[in-house]
């Protein structure tokens, strides 16, 4: 890590822990530029990911713009495709608006504008089996939107006085439960069924890794992406500074780092996994996609593809549809949170790959 950086860092840190209740976001955001700029600085010194034999060259993948996103400064984060409408939403780091892409349209258009509920930033989505939108919001938790109508449903927040904290990204098991990390604390909250009928309520802990974690630099991220296992039986989430990838049992409560061959996790953002074991990883700060082979039980992984394209643009996470995988184009490095006041973003747009 550069000295530059960890001064950025310390900077940021100090501005966290004086600034007052009401210039919280503010708080998260310098925050979040440190975080990622010490994330930067680990990414470019670690070596690229591991190409997975000669079969697998980086420019096997074809890549193309799926849809683009109306607005200056989007800086997109967060995705989520609806596979009963094929409808798709993106969320806005920059100001929290949700973006919904119909099928066969270039441009996505406004769904939930920014400010819906008091929101200013959007970063994890996902769309439950009941076709219900789940949007974090870093600086307080997490609400949940009908699709038809736009109408709020349910909303919770981590529980008052706590400080620190940085909800980032979700996923949803068969049983219709929600589990969210946050990149701060490096803890997994979660939202039940019931507590998700009773329309609010305070964020659950209800995982804390942080024993299990390996030690990282003052100012980063650690827990970031979450997926969850077809059957309902583990969840993984990865931190994205040291690189692993943990598993969590939902059964024992277990955590277990899995075993990785071929590579590791450096800069890893969002996750998903296919029913037939296969995790598809995006990698923000090298530009790099990543696919991985899971074992029957979800304690190893190894690298089977490996491509990283300066077009992917900060690729903060991903969504698989059928016959290729949506890539979010974050553009953080131009005038947003990774480089802000500096750099001109081109037209935000989510980048279609095929052959991941």
């Amino acid at each position: 890590m550069t000295r530059k950086a960890m001064e950025t860092m310390e900077t940021a840190m100090k501005t966290t822990r004086a600034t007052k209740a009401p210039n919280k976001r503010t708080a998260k955001k310098s925050f979040l530029v440190a975080a990622l700029a010490g994330t930067l600085a680990l990414g470019a010194a670690a070596p690229a990911p591991a190409l997975a034999g000669a079969g697998a060259p980086s420019g096997d993948a074809r890549i193309s713009t799926a849809f683009s996103l109306p607005g200056a400064k989007v800086y997109p984060e967060g995705i989520a495709a609806d596979p009963r409408t094929r409808t798709v939403y993106v969320g806005s780091y920059a100001d929290g608006t949700v973006y919904r892409a119909r099928p066969g349209r270039a441009e996505a258009e406004v769904f939930l504008p920014s400010g819906t509920d008091g929101r200013r930033t959007a970063n994890g989505l996902r769309v439950d089996a009941l076709g219900r939108l789940w949007v974090t919001d870093s600086t307080a938790g997490v609400a949940v939107y009908d699709t038809a109508t736009g109408t709020r449903l349910a909303h919770f927040e981590v529980a008052a006085g706590t400080s620190a904290r940085f909800v980032n990204d979700l996923t949803i098991t068969p049983d219709g439960t929600a589990y969210l990390t946050d990149s701060i604390r490096g803890v997994i909250y979660r939202v039940t069924p019931r507590q998700l009928a009773a329309g609010s309520g305070v964020l659950t802990e209800a995982y804390d890794l942080t024993p299990a974690l390996r030690p990282r630099p003052a100012g980063t991220f650690s827990l970031n992406g979450i997926t969850s296992d077809p059957a309902g039986r583990y969840l993984l989430t990865v931190d994205m500074t040291a690189g692993d990838l943990y598993r969590v049992d939902l059964r024992t409560g277990a955590v277990r780092r899995v075993a990785l061959t071929g590579g590791d996790l450096k800069a890893a953002d969002g996750l998903d996994l296919a029913p037939d074991g296969t995790l598809r990883v995006a990698h923000n700060v090298t530009n790099t996609l990543t696919r991985w082979q899971l074992g029957a039980d979800g304690t190893r992984a190894r690298l089977t593809r490996t491509v990283t394209d300066p077009s992917l643009q900060i690729p903060t996470t991903l969504a698989r549809v059928p016959g290729r995988t949506l890539v979010v184009r974050s553009q953080f490095d131009q005038g947003g949170p990774m480089n802000p006041g500096s750099g001109t973003p081109t037209t935000f747009t989510v980048a279609s790959v095929r052959g991941l």
